[in-house]
């Protein structure tokens, strides 16, 4: 009986040097499949965007890193499409940053209304210490890796067909919104009443007159087919539309560095690659949008929009908890860049 329990120590022990012995997987013999969801449509600059940048990933990792994208909500998109993330799946998650306030409140804020008058103000304020110590935050307490905030796709706008050039003129108007509390408040604080609706029933609940219009950027306006049914945008500029990239950090982290390296490399310029596309192709778009499908663009009274969002911003900290010197120090970040930028 000793010998056989001495054999038994012995062959445990040769186990156990043989696991310590066995390497971690190298790049060489590497292999991981993503999947990257979305809610944009074919059509949209983002979709054509997160496929360049899986296809760019693939190529420079020889095929080792491979992102399979899936838009139009074909698999789970908003709050269901972080959980995957929070989960461990092998995943990538491309969501509005309003999305993780449920994991930090001050998410929320990130994107007030009425923050940005461009899209390089958001930009700049994405790489500073504030947000970084929130994508950290994420991380540390709920495993979420940002790879990138700001997949720029245009500051929304009022898609109607009404000139509105103040808050009063939204007064009685029900408009469609994504089923998100940011959304829903922002509209409430402007004067309309929000519709929270399902992208893919809006054309048509605008055509049958159960909401008034919607609101977006001018990409999505040239794409999605809200231009046949809401003739007018109105340059509120309420809020940007933007996109974020998330990983779990335990995934990101199985992967080998060289290769998080390719991929950091690439959501970053994919990012700053979608923003100069979104600047450069304003103008044309809405000059196509006015010869081919008879729409009409007009300025907004920003001042008379901008003095509603104090209710909003206040709103923000006395109910959702957001931290009181948040905002501000955003306001701070925003006129920093501003005033470098003059």
């Amino acid at each position: 009986m000793k010998k056989l329990l001495a054999m038994l120590m012995c062959l445990a022990m040769v186990f156990a040097l043989c696991t310590i012995a066995t390497p971690a997987a190298s790049a060489d013999d590497f292999h991981i499949v993503l999947k990257l969801s979305h809610v944009f449509a074919p059509t949209e600059q983002l979709t054509v965007e997160m496929e360049q940048v899986a296809a760019r990933i693939y190529e420079k990792t020889n095929g080792a890193v491979e992102i399979q994208t899936y838009g139009s909500g074909q698999l789970a998109v908003y709050k269901d499409n972080l959980q995957q993330v929070v989960d461990g799946s092998n995943w990538i998650a491309c969501e509005d940053p309003s999305y993780l306030a449920d994991y930090n409140i001050n998410f929320e804020a990130l994107i007030a209304p009425m923050l940005y008058a461009n899209l390089q103000e958001y930009s700049y304020v994405c790489q500073s210490d504030l947000v970084k110590a929130l994508c950290q935050d994420i991380e540390d307490n709920y495993g979420i890796h940002v790879l990138a905030l700001d997949f720029n796709v245009g500051l929304r706008c009022m898609q109607t067909n009404k000139v509105i050039t103040t808050p009063d003129d939204l007064k009685g108007m029900k408009i469609r919104v994504p089923n998100s509390s940011m959304y829903i408040n922002l509209m409430n604080a402007m004067g309309a009443t929000p519709i929270p609706m399902a992208f893919s029933e809006t054309i048509s609940a605008v055509q049958q007159g159960v909401v008034d219009g919607l609101e977006g950027n001018m990409n999505a306006y040239s794409t999605n087919g809200s231009a046949e049914v809401a003739k007018q945008m109105s340059f509120t500029n309420h809020l940007i539309g933007t996109c974020g990239a998330y990983i779990n950090i335990d995934v990101w982290n199985s992967i080998p560095e060289e290769y998080r390296d390719i991929i950091q490399e690439e959501f970053t310029f994919g990012a700053a690659e979608l923003t100069q596309f979104t600047d450069d192709n304003f103008q044309s778009t809405m000059e196509k949008l006015e010869a081919e499908q008879g729409c009409h663009f007009n300025e907004v009274d920003m001042d008379a929009f901008r003095a509603v969002m104090q209710v909003e911003y206040d709103r923000l900290v006395k109910e959702d908890g957001v931290d009181a010197d948040f905002i501000p120090a955003l306001q701070a970040l925003v006129a920093e860049y501003d005033a470098a930028n003059a």
